[in-house]
């Protein structure tokens, strides 16, 4: 039974895995998407955003994407940050 049970994982954790690779492959970077003209501090921000995500991305490819999910994780969050900080602009816009 034991036997059986691992001929079954191995498939189909090497199709997790290969679907992991191909999500993380697809991310793309946050948007810069703030008028530093209007907004500087905040583009400023926008800016560091990206810098730390390519940062995550390099170590991502140094550890082989042997960080636990915790990489992607720290990704989706900076591409909500950016989000967040182009709302801020916009607000302060008055729109």
């Amino acid at each position: 039974m034991k036997m059986k049970t691992n001929r079954l994982m191995a498939p189909l954790l090497a199709t997790c895995l290969m679907l992991a690779t191909v999500a993380h492959a697809q991310t793309p970077p946050p948007l810069q998407d703030v008028n530093p003209n209007r907004h500087m501090n905040i583009a400023v921000a926008q800016a560091s955003i990206r810098q730390a995500y390519d940062a995550i991305s390099a170590a991502q490819a140094a550890n082989h994407d042997r960080l636990g999910g915790h990489g992607d994780r720290a990704k989706r969050l900076l591409d909500e940050a950016s989000v967040e900080l182009k709302a801020a602009a916009l607000t302060a816009n008055g729109e």
